[in-house]
């Protein structure tokens, strides 16, 4: 299930080539330090789970069985390690969200339809704030990450069943506080 490219490095670094664990932090270190950023919005902080995650990879890479991909371990990893830091500070997961939620490029809408978007995105980005916050982490994951219902059960370990509750109860919540707000309305 994991990419191949992936599988050769982890084989490498497993035979004792250290040197080839390189490539999968150049890949995955953007990755893993986004998620941490928004998870603790602190870009020290984010910096060094980032660094802890490589190194935890790094000496548990044995323990990967390839039963998923790389990537969707290392940010369970990722994940985990920001919770920690959350937990022992008592602070609450809150995650920032792209500006745009539509693929439509901007030189394609005219100026009308660019402040509209602009406000739907808005009402979007404020709705998803007031999901609970293990809830809006999984709207993260989900629509804005663009992991399957099975990665993020791997990341957070729930069931897939319980993930596709979550999202489907998310969403009804997110239609609400919307169509209260008149914004998705054409």
């Amino acid at each position: 299930m994991t990419d191949h490219k992936d599988d050769y490095y982890i084989r490498q670094v497993l035979e004792g080539k250290t040197e080839a664990f390189a490539f999968l932090v150049e890949k995955y270190k953007d990755m893993v330090f986004t998620l941490s950023i928004k998870m603790l919005k602190d870009r020290e902080e984010a910096e060094e789970i980032t660094q802890d995650v490589f190194m935890i990879s790094y000496r548990s890479l044995r323990e990967f069985r390839g039963d998923s991909r790389f990537s969707t371990w290392l940010y369970r990893i990722a994940y985990n390690k920001c919770l920690d830091v959350l937990k022992r500070k008592g602070r609450y997961v809150i995650v920032d969200y792209p500006d745009r939620l539509t693929g439509v490029p901007h030189e394609a809408l005219n100026a009308l339809q660019q402040i509209v978007e602009k406000d739907r995105n808005e009402a979007v980005r404020q709705a998803v704030k007031l999901l609970p916050e293990d809830d809006r982490v999984l709207v993260w994951m989900y629509y804005f990450d663009e992991m399957s219902v099975k990665e993020i059960a791997k990341v957070v370990n729930l069931s897939e069943a319980n993930i596709k509750i979550k999202l489907f109860r998310s969403r009804k919540i997110l239609y609400r506080l919307l169509e209260n707000n008149k914004l998705i309305r054409e």
